[in-house]
């Protein structure tokens, strides 16, 4: 019998990310309705991260640079050490180009246990590229010896919040090939509210890498789009790259799922089941700026493959408050 997972899985938690250790626990991390903190939780099942007690490992600075909207953490272990990628600012106020000014940076821990202690994490600093412009919600991957990094950032000579970015890296917090841009907003579904490509996730199966990523303003418009390249292309070549003209998983008044966005995946507790995590609100009707109303909640949903191996991620699960 399959698994029945409680959705939400965890409330007022955006961006999230779950990451299955070999140690065999389930990692998660996510924006925190404050946006001041990062946090990690931990529990040997899914849900049990909906009863895990989340641990403090690094905190906003007092000024400067990463001291505002800290946003979308993603922890990673490579090599045998922890990485913690997300974005920061130093000012809650907008640019002249009437966005915000954040940029992407890195925490290490080379302790066993990523949750020990705040002292375990060091800062790596800032994760430059070539353009000094908003970006954020930076993932990466390995495949063939080579790490890449994959994220969205403003170019100021396309229209937009975001587009999406691929290099490869010289170590976990620096790049080392020029950034290649995969994908620009530019389909009706991508420019609702605002024009954005943004949070990408990268999944790697059936000899192919899919990357879903999210897409317009953060409200019930929220959508995910996918890029397929195959595993022995050059990921670095956008032209490897195709994208899906069409959302691949939206919004379904049905149920009152609405916004769901900045996923990533993790696998069921037995290894045999890919599971997509998300976010997404159940109402409509936001007071004021859809970034500080709180609940985006944390979903889990298992998916399934088509007869050509590209996954089919469905509608939202609708709320079962187990």
């Amino acid at each position: 019998m399959a698994e029945t997972y409680i959705n939400p899985l965890i409330i007022q938690r955006a961006d999230p990310y779950i990451y299955k250790h070999t140690d065999g626990y389930y990692y998660f991390t996510a924006s925190v309705p404050a946006y001041n903190l990062i946090e990690i939780r931990r529990a040997k099942t899914l849900n049990g991260l909906a009863h895990a007690a989340p641990r403090t490992v690094w905190r906003k600075h007092e000024s400067g640079a990463m001291s505002k909207l800290i946003w979308a953490p993603e922890l990673h272990f490579i090599d045998g050490h922890w990485f913690i990628y997300f974005a920061a600012t130093d000012t809650e106020e907008l640019d002249e180009l009437g966005m915000f000014t954040h940029r992407m940076y890195c925490i290490e821990c080379d302790a066993e246990d990523p949750m020990a202690s705040e002292d375990n994490w060091v800062e790596r600093g800032q994760v430059k590229t070539d353009k000094d412009t908003f970006s954020l919600d930076a993932t990466t991957f390995e495949h063939n010896g080579k790490r890449y990094y994959v994220w969205a950032q403003k170019d100021k000579a396309i229209k937009g919040n975001s587009n999406l970015y691929i290099a490869e890296m010289a170590n976990p917090w620096t790049l080392k090939t020029k950034p290649v841009m995969l994908s620009k907003p530019e389909f009706d579904w991508e420019i609702k509210g605002f024009w954005v490509n943004e949070g990408p996730a990268v999944l790697h199966r059936n000899h192919k890498f899919f990357m879903t990523y999210s897409a317009s303003a953060t409200d019930e418009n929220y959508a995910m789009g996918m890029l397929t390249a195959a595993d022995d292309s050059d990921l670095l070549d956008p032209a490897s790259w195709q994208k899906s003209p069409k959302p691949v998983f939206q919004s379904d008044l049905s149920t009152n799922q609405l916004g769901p966005g900045h996923n990533s995946f993790t696998v069921s507790e037995d290894g045999q089941q890919d599971i997509m995590v998300y976010h997404c609100r159940n109402y409509s009707d936001i007071k004021g700026d859809p970034l500080y109303d709180p609940n985006r909640h944390t979903l889990v949903k298992p998916f399934s493959y088509d007869d050509n191996g590209y996954p089919v991620f469905g509608t939202p699960v609708p709320y079962n408050y187990l």
